[in-house]
């Protein structure tokens, strides 16, 4: 039993402010945005990212259209550093993009951070030191001066080293962190300091970052402090003022929301949440709430299951199935009347009004998703479990994205023909329509070999009966074949790739492997899984890849055609 809260814990208290105004505000126009997912986001990873995936995460962020990217903390590690080097020397850094770094208010660790972004055309170094009462007496034993002094101190050395590199365009962000437990007037002592040391003018502004390091109290003390610093910082026109909130107590989409109805101007945090503990704010559920407003973001997910696949396979997270937005569950409905009052909604619904359909708060289209109407069948269900009969009889483990695209297909058939479905009926539906296709393309076999650095691949395939002869390379086998049906007319990009093994009879000499891909046609908003089946994994994930092709319709089956008759 939990002990009685008030021998161990007390609220945090309120701010002493009278005549707030944050209240009475609505947003109306979106931050300026900055990720985190490079730097506190990817130190929040059970395995760092790979210099690959860092550089995929970067391409990834820029193409979504983030302008401010924290792409490191270069003095934590050499992997850090390089890749600083990497993106500078490499040229890979767009002219609108601006890098920022980190570092902690430490001279060595300064001096290492400036080095890492020399030749940058525009930097921004971020320095912090916490600041409230908890680590000045516990962490650093420092008094209040002290504190300050160190703030004071690291930015004059920035300016100093920044003097240094005329070439670049140097941008100070400071956060005293363990804002959102710190006492206001310290708060505003250190940031006045810090602005005052850097010489902050309207045209040469600081970013003042008021983090909520560790969640404290409910979101509406957080934007009273904000609101506060707002109201007294000096220089407050020489100041881009910038939340950093965490989720420790669940609330961090509110925190930002009433933070920038405060009076703050620029949001940094991760997309779909990733963090320290629970994780930093959710860029894109915050970017999509604005959206539902009427607000355009600047920020473009309109491609959010292509996103999604890049930050789990970045990350090497899963994506909860709930999370709003982009979870695999959030656009199916499970329940009949919720069903019945969608299904009304857009039969009501006019492309031109304003969106307006049931249970659902954003049109699934806009972000490149669909609705799926859905009756989930469990096992305790009169009809049987799907997935729960594939596996538990035909030890078939469907990833969750096929479970809800193969449900329909068998809702479809139930509505069609009626009556009650085995699992065996199950699989010979499973089997029609992932193993057996064939048209328009057949796979016949292949062949790998080496070139290079590179995997090489020979697919012999018909095509509406024609036979052809395909060669592809890449960074793998599927990347291989992907390349070589190209040579049919078929571009497609892989969104996810499983395998796994399949032993039904539970003796080993039987074990085969099974394959799923899921596939999209770029710039069709079409997306379906193919599978594969066969003793060898390769050859299962080639048949998966062209089962997939098959499926995606008229517009590869066009593509195929247009190859054939030529």
């Amino acid at each position: 039993m939990l002990k009685q809260p008030s021998q161990k814990y007390r609220p945090f208290p309120p701010v002493p402010m009278t005549a707030r105004q944050w209240p009475n505000r609505t947003l109306t126009a979106p931050p300026i945005w900055m990720s985190t997912d490079l730097r506190d986001g990817n130190q929040a990873l059970f395995e760092p990212m790979n210099s690959e995936r860092k550089m995929r995460m970067f391409r990834t962020l820029c193409d979504i259209g983030f302008k401010e990217i924290e792409v490191a903390f270069p003095s934590a590690s050499q992997t850090d550093f390089n890749f600083v080097r990497q993106l500078i020397e490499g040229n890979h850094i767009p002219d609108d993009v601006t890098i920022e770094v980190l570092t902690q208010a430490r001279e060595h660790l300064i001096r290492r951070t400036m080095e890492s972004v020399r030749g940058a055309r525009r930097a921004i170094v971020h320095v912090y030191n916490a600041t409230s009462k908890t680590f000045r007496d516990v962490v650093f034993k420092m008094s209040k001066d002290e504190v300050v002094a160190m703030a004071v101190s690291s930015v004059q050395l920035i300016k100093q080293l920044a003097a240094e590199q005329p070439e670049t365009e140097w941008v100070l962000e400071y956060s005293p962190e363990t804002f959102s437990a710190t006492e206001l007037d310290f708060a505003k002592a250190i940031c006045d300091a810090v602005t005052a040391a850097w010489g902050a003018t309207p045209d040469n502004k600081v970013i003042i970052n008021l983090p909520t390091t560790v969640e404290v109290a409910t979101p509406n003390v957080y934007a009273d402090q904000i609101e506060w610093m707002h109201r007294h910082l000096a220089r407050r026109d020489s100041i881009i003022l910038s939340l950093h909130p965490h989720n420790d107590r669940g609330t961090a989409v509110a925190s930002a929301e009433l933070g920038l109805m405060a009076g703050a101007d620029r949001v940094e945090g991760c997309l779909f949440g990733n963090g320290e503990r629970t994780g930093n704010v959710d860029i894109v559920t915050l970017a999509l709430n604005l959206y539902t407003q009427g607000v355009a973001p600047g920020l473009d997910f309109s491609d959010i299951n292509g996103i999604a696949r890049t930050v789990e396979h970045c990350n090497q997270l899963p994506i909860h199935p709930r999370h709003p937005y982009v979870g695999d569950l959030v656009f199916t409905a499970f329940s009949g009347s919720h069903q019945d009052a969608i299904k009304k909604g857009f039969a009501a619904q006019q492309a031109d009004a304003v969106w307006n359909v049931p249970y659902l708060p954003i049109d699934p289209t806009d972000i490149g998703r669909s609705y799926d109407s859905v009756i989930r069948i469990n096992s305790q269900s009169g009809k049987g479990g799907i997935a729960y009969l594939m596996e538990a009889e035909y030890g078939v483990v469907m990833p969750r994205r096929l479970q809800v695209e193969f449900s329909g297909v068998v809702q479809q058939h139930t509505d069609q023909h009626g009556g009650e479905m085995t699992a065996a009926d199950i699989w010979q539906l499973f089997s029609q329509t992932y193993l057996d296709s064939v048209q328009p393309v057949r796979y016949i076999e292949h062949h790998l070999f080496e070139h290079g650095h590179a995997q090489g691949i020979r697919v012999s395939v018909d095509v509406n009966g024609v036979s052809h002869l395909l060669k592809g390379e890449g960074n793998g086998p599927i990347d291989a074949a992907v390349h070589a049906l190209q040579g049919i007319g078929v571009s497609v990009q892989v969104r996810s790739f499983e395998e796994r093994s399949i032993n039904a009879s539970q003796d080993a000499g039987d074990a085969q492997a099974c394959a799923f891909i899921e596939l999209t046609v770029p710039g069709s908003g079409v997306e379906c899984y193919g599978a594969g089946v066969d003793a060898n994994i390769v050859t299962a994930s080639i048949k998966a890849l062209v089962s997939a092709v098959n499926r995606l319709g008229n517009i590869v089956v066009q593509s195929a055609n247009q190859v054939r008759e030529a």
